[in-house]
């Protein structure tokens, strides 16, 4: 008896046929889901910038809003000091201060520097470095203060330089690196200022 599922030509083109009709729809299917797949991730990358750029602008809102409050914070203490100084805290530091000025700036050679408060008379002076909050990385800055102001002004090369930091707090242990360092702490006690200078140095 002839075995009836004996594959003959016709069945094996038409099993061809069935199989590259399948090959052909899950190609299709497979480009499909690449599609779908390919929309989502665009979507997501579109979601993704848009939240990235919000995110950077809110920073940079809040750093200005930050950096405002502290450049009108640093602005405060340099007139609340400068004040203080101008209506007659002059002598200090074992000298009797002639004037005081504020915010003095000069330029030369590439040399540029700023200081706060400087008080002087015929051959001293005193450079008064402020800040809101004064902290131990402030003190490299204020030593450094009387060498550039002999180069950008010439006229004081040979007077006697005091230092001082002011603020209107001190971090821990700055104090104690400025009796160190020889720098006088002037700060706010109450309603006054009050100027510690008993380890004072000339520079």
């Amino acid at each position: 008896m002839e075995n009836s599922s004996q594959a003959t030509p016709e069945s094996v083109w038409a099993a061809f046929r069935e199989t590259d009709k399948r090959i052909k729809e899950l190609a299709e299917q497979q480009a499909e889901n690449n599609r779908i797949l390919t929309e989502q991730q665009a979507e997501n990358n579109r979601i993704l910038t848009e939240k990235q750029t919000e995110t950077d602008r809110l920073i940079k809102d809040l750093a200005r809003q930050v950096g405002g409050a502290s450049s009108s914070n640093g602005l405060f203490a340099e007139d609340y000091f400068f004040n203080s100084f101008e209506k007659g805290q002059k002598n200090f530091f074992g000298e009797t201060f002639d004037d005081v000025k504020k915010n003095l700036k000069n330029f030369w050679q590439g040399l540029e520097d700023e200081y706060d408060i400087v008080l002087y008379n015929h051959d001293a002076a005193a450079i008064i470095e402020v800040k809101y909050r004064a902290r131990i990385s402030d003190i490299p800055d204020v030593l450094k203060k009387p060498k550039t102001f002999r180069i950008l002004f010439p006229n004081y090369q040979n007077f006697r330089f005091y230092l001082g930091l002011a603020s209107m707090s001190f971090d821990t242990k700055v104090e104690e690196e400025c009796k160190n360092q020889g720098i006088a702490i002037i700060k706010q006690v109450g309603d006054k200022i009050v100027i510690y200078d008993e380890n004072l140095k000339t520079f």
